[in-house]
Formats: structure tokens, C-alpha cells, sequence
């Protein structure tokens, strides 16, 4: 293993124990299968670094599209693991977690198999359920400016805990003064977000990039609410002509975005109210 794979697992490790730390006022914020979490476990998602998760924020012990966050969940076990995962069960480990919590905060569903050998990872697995919490942080979000960079996240429709990739490209846009990073395709074609998912605005209808992409729950939900919106491929030569641009998931809702490379952007366009207010007023499910 390399140095540079150990490290950014290591980190991942060490990210989960700084967030009981710093969230453990809130309760028990790091619980496998209902039981607070061991650190041989969490050596087992650090080290080797393989599963899938959500994150899902919760409003009043209510969370919106919690059915289609499910969805994913089971649907990606199967992918990754081969193994058909209760909802049931999971809800419920969710809904013990965050049991009296108030207000607002961002609920993460990990599942991975804390018995898995990194030479074996062909071997029959039983996943469990880690459920991680952190603060939720204020609607809007204030705009951001995004770099572009060629890449490809592995098995893109799955919602895996594999971000090295996305957290190098990540990080270089920080160091050269941009908030985040945007990916596009060798050809140009603009695909989706570190950890987000992107859309335009072309002066009559919200233009979802058509590419390989994990289709976030906030960008299924707003697809479903809002009619003037279609899915077309965007090229980075499009972007001058378009009227504005944001990015979504379950943290930010839609948040504006005011630069792509160097191509400046409109931050306060009346269509970023209307779809907040639109994903707003989507009923929120009960744990």
C-alpha cells in the first residue's frame, strides 16, 4: 500500500473519532448496529475503506426524501456487498440515534463490513450500520467559486466512501483560491461536484448535466417539483451562455454558484428562491 492511500485512510479514521469528539455534547453521535461504535471497527472503515453511505438532514426528527435515501442505501448494499439490506433495520438505528435530539443537523448512514480483509474482500459479508451525526449548517450557503478538473469518480452511480480522488481535486481548488472543485470529462463535459451535483439556468429551464453522475437525492427532488427542468449534456464551452448555475445535495439545499474557473456567474437570480422555496415545501417524512 502506499504511503500517500495509507494516509488519506488513516485520515478518514481519525475524521470519525474528531467528530465524536466535537459532537459529543449532542449524545451518542458514532453507533454500529445500535451499540456505540469500537475502535477496532472504525480501523476496519479507515484502513481499508470500502462501503457505501448517505447523508440526510434532519429537521425536527423529520427528514425530506428519507424513502429515497433508503432506497439508495439497500440499492448500493446490493452493489457493493451482494446483500439485501432491511430498511426497516436501518431506520430504526437511525431513529435511535438521533432519538430527542432537537433542531437541525445532518445524519450520516455508513454501512460497511467491520470483519472485511483487505485480501479478501471477495469473501461472504455481513455489513453493519454506522450511524454518525454533525452539525447542519445555515440555508443558503453563501456562493461559491468552483475550479474544473478532468476526472472520474469510480462506479460513479454509487454513493461510496472512496473520496480520495474527489478530496485531491478538492483540496487543489482550495490551494489556488476556489472553494471547491467541478469535474468535467476529457471531451469538456461537465459531470457533477467533489460532493454535490450541479445545475444551470438557461433563462427558461434548469439544465441538469447528462453524464455518468451519482444522482443526489436534492437533485431527484427538485427534478420532481420543479417542471421547467431537462437533463442534456453541458460542455464548459456552454457555461458564458447560461444564466447562472448552483449546486445541491442534502447539506447546502441549492446553493448559487459565482465562478467557474474564470467564468463569473450571477449569484442572485429569482429562480434560486423559487426552487429553494419549491424543495422548502416537499413534505418531510417522520422517523
Amino acid at each position: 500500500m502506499s504511503h500517500c492511500c495509507l494516509s488519506t485512510e488513516l485520515s478518514l479514521h481519525f475524521v470519525l473519532f474528531d467528530d465524536q469528539r466535537a459532537y459529543g455534547r449532542m449524545g451518542a453521535m458514532a453507533e454500529l448496529n445500535g451499540t456505540p461504535v469500537t475502535t477496532e471497527a472504525l480501523q476496519a472503515l479507515g484502513l481499508i475503506n470500502y462501503g457505501h453511505f448517505t447523508s440526510m438532514r434532519v429537521d425536527d426528527q423529520q427528514i425530506r426524501g428519507l424513502s429515497q435515501h433508503l432506497d439508495r442505501l439497500v440499492r448500493d448494499c446490493t452493489v457493493l456487498f451482494g446483500v439485501d439490506l432491511s430498511r426497516d433495520r436501518v431506520r430504526g438505528f437511525v431513529r435511535r440515534a438521533v432519538a430527542n435530539k432537537p433542531g437541525s443537523f445532518v445524519v450520516r448512514v455508513t454501512i460497511f463490513d467491520p470483519k472485511l480483509e483487505l485480501g479478501h474482500p471477495g469473501t461472504a459479508a455481513e455489513p453493519g450500520v454506522l450511524v454518525t451525526t454533525r452539525p447542519a449548517g445555515a440555508w443558503p450557503p453563501a456562493p461559491m467559486r468552483v475550479q474544473t478538473a478532468s476526472y472520474r469518480r469510480d462506479l460513479p452511480s454509487v454513493k461510496h466512501v472512496g473520496l480520495f480522488g474527489a478530496l485531491w481535486f478538492r483540496r487543489d481548488a482550495q490551494l489556488n483560491g476556489y472553494d471547491d472543485a467541478l469535474f468535467i470529462d476529457s471531451a469538456s463535459f461537465i459531470s457533477e461536484g467533489a460532493t454535490w451535483n450541479i445545475a444551470f439556468y438557461d433563462g427558461e429551464r434548469v439544465v441538469w448535466p447528462n453524464a455518468d453522475i451519482l444522482p443526489g437525492i436534492t437533485m431527484r427532488l427538485l427534478k420532481q417539483v420543479h417542471e421547467q427542468s431537462i437533463t442534456a449534456p453541458v460542455n464548459l464551452r456552454d457555461v458564458p451562455g447560461m444564466q447562472g448555475a448552483f449546486a445541491t445535495n442534502t447539506a447546502i439545499g441549492v446553493r448559487a454558484i459565482s465562478a467557474i474557473d474564470n467564468i463569473q456567474m450571477p449569484v442572485d437570480l429569482p429562480i434560486f428562491e423559487i426552487l429553494r422555496k419549491e424543495y422548502g415545501e416537499i413534505p418531510a417524512e417522520n422517523l
